[in-house]
């Protein structure tokens, strides 16, 4: 019987020590190339959804430098929470990627981030970068999108995993065009906001998806920032990804009133009751974002903090997308469905053509 043992228990140690070699050697560090996008052809120096979103991706940073480059805001944020090895999720830094490379109009923009980041070298040229890289993410903090295909087409067509920052192709058929030149080059594509990775709607999603409180009939998606017409075309993507990503694509029509500093969408289904978006939704303490999400059996509403910290939240959500792209990076599966990604820029547009005619409901087939 000892003998027996003792072979079989050899034997198990010898396949755990084999799996253990493969899955070591399967696991390779993961190349990132960061882009970042213009706004209207102007560089954008200090893009905070590289400097801030991708930087997870990475697993060192010069925090000194980083903060004589940054706002006094986010260097607090950065040393209290982004970078502060008390907040890693467990899971930060990740151990199997790094940035190589990172693109940007202006020269300059680029070397400052290799000086904050160690190790990041500057790209000279996207065609150059691709041949270097695992993957591209591409971020946008206030761009209208319109230069992002040229962008990522590189990437894209040599069938690099690519994060594509929102609003991912300016127009409805921007989007399509990108989303159908990464699905002609088997491509794995994201695009996404920061919303759909909050603590609070990862929390509504496993409500929605156990079934416990019955389906949802009902949502109000809230920015707190004041509208403007040019404002809803790029931040007003943001709490239409709420919608989508809490009651699914099939979005019908969309109606959009704006008075003041304030803006109120009404988004309806062909199946299922509407949603309402509204956009400069005031706030006496500053949480930017709020969420109602009306259940047969339960109401849950939530915003990005955390146990009523923000800060903490928004470090969370900024992770989560970093993970998401991460897992699509080495499983090659796309975590959001085209058809979701493209009816996001469809309602922002059936938006605008609604506020210039009336706020009369715009069928989302009007802009598509």
């Amino acid at each position: 019987m000892l003998q027996t043992t003792a072979a079989l228990t050899g034997a198990a140690l010898a396949a755990a020590s084999s799996a253990t070699a493969a899955e070591a050697g399967a696991s390779k560090m993961l190349r990132i190339g960061v882009i970042s996008a213009t706004n209207r052809g102007k560089p954008q120096p200090r893009n905070g959804h590289t400097w801030h979103f991708a930087q997870y991706l990475h697993p060192t940073i010069d925090l000194d430098v980083f903060c004589k480059f940054m706002d006094p805001g986010s260097a607090e944020f950065f040393r209290k929470y982004v970078r502060n090895p008390r907040y890693t999720f467990d899971l930060l830094p990740f151990p199997d990627t790094k940035i190589t490379h990172y693109y940007d109009a202006d020269p300059k923009g680029a070397a400052d981030f290799a000086k904050a980041f160690p190790g990041v070298q500057v790209a000279p040229s996207i065609a150059e970068m691709v041949d270097q890289v695992d993957a591209i993410w591409l971020g946008d903090a206030s761009g209208w999108g319109d230069d992002h295909f040229d962008l990522i087409a590189p990437g894209l067509r040599k069938g690099l995993p690519t994060f594509c920052d929102k609003p991912i192709g300016e127009t409805p058929a921007g989007t399509r065009k990108i989303l159908e030149f990464a699905r002609q080059h088997k491509a794995p594509i994201m695009s996404s906001s920061i919303f759909r990775h909050e603590w609070g709607t990862e929390a509504a999603l496993r409500m929605r998806d156990s079934g416990e409180f019955g389906t949802i009939e009902y949502m109000v998606a809230s920015l707190q920032s004041g509208y403007s017409d040019n404002a809803w075309m790029v931040y007003g993507q943001h709490p239409a990804w709420m919608v989508v990503t809490l009651m699914g694509a099939g979005v019908e029509a969309v109606s959009l009133y704006a008075r003041g500093n304030a803006g109120h969408a009404r988004v309806t289904f062909a199946d299922r009751m509407p949603a309402d978006i509204w956009y400069g939704r005031p706030n006496t303490p500053f949480i930017y974002n709020h969420t109602e999400v009306h259940f047969q059996k339960r109401k849950f509403e939530y915003s990005p903090a955390i146990e009523g910290d923000f800060w903490y939240g928004h470090h969370y959500e900024m992770f989560r997308m970093a993970a998401t792209f991460r897992e699509m990076v080495k499983t090659r599966k796309e975590p959001i469905p085209h058809q979701e990604i493209l009816e996001v820029t469809a309602m922002v547009h059936a938006g605008a053509k609604s506020r210039g005619e009336q706020s009369r409901l715009v069928k989302l087939a009007e802009v598509m």
